[in-house]
C-alpha cells in the first residue's frame, strides 16, 4: 500500500479536472487492486480450457477406440485431434468474445449461464455453416458429442464455483471492492441493492458523497453499514480508492459538476487503475429491456415499454395448463394427507376459499387449504392491533387463530398448492405478483395499482424474497419489477427458488 500512496504523491495529482502528464497505470500492475476478481476468472478461464479439451477429444477417442473400424478410425484419429484442437481454439474465442470472463459477467443472477449458453450456441451455428459448406460430415461427431456434452459441464461448473464463492462470501470475501460515489439521496439505494443482490461479487467498501454534509443521509448509510468509512473529500476520491483497496468506483446518480465531472472523474482513476462504474437512474427495468446507441460520443438509452399482451402471454397460459394439470395430477396423493391432517386438528372444512383481486381487479375465489379455526375472519377485529405487517397487509407470527397443522402447512407453503385449480380455471398463473384482499387494494396508492396489470401467482419475486419479512415498499417493488419485466426464464427460475424456499423457509408465518 506505501508503494500506491508514494506513486500517488510523485504524480501530484490535483483536484478534478486539473491535468497531470502521469500515464495511467493498469490495474493488474498496481498490488491489492482486483486481485480476487482475477485470481478468480484465471480459474474459470482453467475450468473452461479442461472441460473443453476433454469434450472435444471424445470424437478422437471414440474413433481410435472403435473395434468394428479399427483400421479406418487409426487413419482418422490425427483428423478428429486436430479438429478438436481446433474446436477448443475456437469455443475458448466465443466465450471470450461473449466476456464470459469477465468481472460484470459472472457470479450474479442468471447473465452468466445466458452468455454461455449463447457463445456455445454461436460456436455450434459457426460449426454447421461451416460442415454445410465443405461437406465435411464427419464433423458432425463434434456437433453431436462434444458441444452438448461441454454446454451441460460448463453450466454445471459455473454453477459449482458459484457456490463456492457464496460461501466464501459469508466470511467477506468479494470479487471486487467498490467504493460508491454520488448525492447524499442517491447512495443509500445504491448501497442497499448492492448489498441485497451482487452476493459475492461486489462489496461496498467506502462512500464518498458529493456535496454538502447531510445527516440525514449520513444516518441512513449508517443504518444499512454501520463500520463503512464515510467521506466528503470529492476532490481526494482517487486516494480514498487506493487507501481501501477499492477495485471500482460505482456512481450512483448524476453529479454535482454533470457529465463533465464524471469525465474528469475517469480521468483521475486512470491513474490508480480503478475501475468507473455508472449507475444507471433506470430503476425497475430489465436489461433486455435496454439498448445502448452512441450518437458521436454521446450514448442514448433506447427503453422498451412495458407490454401486458402478445405472444409471450399465449406462452405463458399454455405453460400454466400444463403445469398445473401435471402438478394436481402429481400431488393428489400429497393432497390427501393434507386433508386427513386437517380433519385430525377438529371440526371445518377442508378447503378454505377467499375472494381476491385478479387481473385488472377482476375477483375470484382462491383456493387454500384450511389453516386457521373455523372463526377466523371473525376474530380479525380482536387482532388488528396486533398486526406485524407492513402497509395494508395483516401479518401476526404467533396468530391464535391458526391450527396446529396449519402452522405446518404455512411455514412450507403447503396451504397454496389448491391454488393449481385457479390456475387451471384462468384465474391465476404459476408464477406472478402476489394475489391481493380487496381491503389492500382499497388502500393502493398511485402506481402500485399496476401490479394488477397480471395474473397473481402461485409463487412470484415476493415469496422466494422474503416474504412476510419484507416491508410493503419491497414488496410492491419485487411485483412491479416481475409484472413489467418477466421472461420464461425468470419463471423457471422462480419456480425452482420456490423449491429451495418450501424446504427452507423464510418469512412464512
Amino acid at each position: 500500500m506505501s508503494q500506491i500512496s508514494s506513486r500517488l504523491d510523485e504524480g501530484k495529482i490535483g483536484t478534478v479536472g486539473t491535468w497531470t502528464s502521469q500515464r495511467p497505470v493498469a490495474a493488474e500492475s498496481v498490488p491489492g487492486l482486483g486481485a480476487n476478481g482475477r485470481a478468480y476468472t484465471r480459474r474459470l478461464f482453467a475450468t473452461d480450457l479442461i472441460i473443453i479439451g476433454a469434450a472435444a477429444a471424445l470424437p478422437a477417442v471414440a474413433q481410435a477406440q472403435s473395434s468394428a473400424a479399427q483400421q479406418w478410425a487409426s487413419s482418422n484419429t490425427s483428423y478428429f485431434a486436430v479438429a478438436g484442437l481446433l474446436l477448443t481454439i475456437a469455443w475458448m474465442i466465443s466465450l471470450g468474445g461473449f466476456n464470459t470472463h469477465s468481472i460484470g459477467s459472472v457470479a450474479i443472477g442468471m447473465q452468466e449461464y445466458k452468455l454461455l449458453v449463447l457463445a456455445s450456441l454461436a460456436l455450434a451455428g459457426a460449426l454447421g455453416v461451416f460442415i454445410g459448406l465443405t461437406g465435411q460430415n464427419e464433423l458432425r461427431a463434434f456437433l453431436l458429442i462434444s458441444l452438448p456434452s461441454a454446454m451441460g459441464a460448463l453450466l454445471i461448473s459455473r454453477w459449482t464455483w458459484r457456490q463456492w464463492l457464496i460461501r466464501r462470501s459469508r466470511s467477506g470475501f468479494a470479487l471486487s471492492n467498490v467504493l460508491v460515489f454520488g448525492q447524499p439521496a442517491d447512495i443509500p439505494y445504491v448501497i442497499r441493492q448492492i448489498t441485497r443482490t451482487s452476493g459475492p461479487a461486489y462489496r461496498v467498501v467506502g462512500v464518498v458523497l458529493d456535496g454538502p454534509q447531510d445527516r440525514r443521509a449520513e444516518s441512513e448509510i449508517r443504518a444499512l453499514n454501520p463500520t463503512i468509512p464515510l467521506a466528503y473529500s470529492a476532490n481526494a476520491i482517487d486516494g480514498e480508492a487506493v487507501r481501501l483497496s477499492a477495485d471500482s468506483v460505482v456512481v450512483a446518480g448524476p453529479l454535482t459538476g454533470g457529465n463533465g465531472a464524471l469525465q474528469h472523474l475517469g480521468w483521475k482513476l486512470e491513474n490508480t487503475g480503478t475501475k468507473l462504474i455508472v449507475a444507471s437512474s433506470l430503476t425497475g427495468i430489465a436489461n433486455r429491456r435496454v439498448r445502448t446507441t452512441p450518437v458521436d460520443g454521446m450514448p442514448l438509452m433506447h427503453v422498451d415499454l412495458a407490454k401486458f399482451t402478445g405472444t409471450r402471454y399465449f406462452f405463458k397460459r399454455t405453460f400454466d395448463i400444463a403445469f398445473s394439470s401435471f402438478a394436481l395430477l402429481g400431488l393428489a396423493p400429497v393432497f390427501l394427507v393434507i386433508a386427513l391432517l386437517i380433519r385430525l386438528d377438529g371440526p371445518g372444512k377442508i378447503f378454505f376459499l377467499q375472494e381476491r383481486a385478479g387481473q385488472d381487479g377482476r375477483p375470484f375465489k382462491m383456493f387454500k387449504f384450511r389453516t386457521m379455526v373455523e372463526d377466523a375472519e371473525a376474530k380479525l377485529a380482536q387482532l388488528q392491533e396486533q398486526n406485524e405487517g407492513s402497509g395494508p397487509l395483516f401479518k401476526l407470527k404467533n396468530d391464535p387463530r391458526i391450527t396446529r397443522s396449519g402452522d405446518w402447512l404455512r411455514r412450507h407453503s403447503l396451504d397454496e398448492l389448491p391454488q393449481f385449480l385457479n390456475v387451471l380455471l384462468g384465474d391465476m398463473s404459476v408464477v406472478g405478483p402476489r394475489p391481493p384482499l380487496f381491503t389492500e387494494v382499497d388502500a393502493y396508492e398511485g402506481h402500485t395499482h399496476r401490479r394488477l396489470l397480471l395474473k397473481p401467482g402461485v409463487t412470484g419475486l415476493w415469496q422466494v424474497s422474503g416474504r412476510s419479512n419484507l416491508d410493503w415498499n419491497e414488496s410492491v417493488r419485487l411485483d412491479l419489477y416481475y409484472a413489467e419485466n418477466w421472461t420464461v426464464f425468470s419463471d423457471l427460475r422462480i419456480i425452482w427458488r420456490t423449491f429451495k424456499v418450501m424446504i427452507k423457509p423464510d418469512g412464512a408465518y
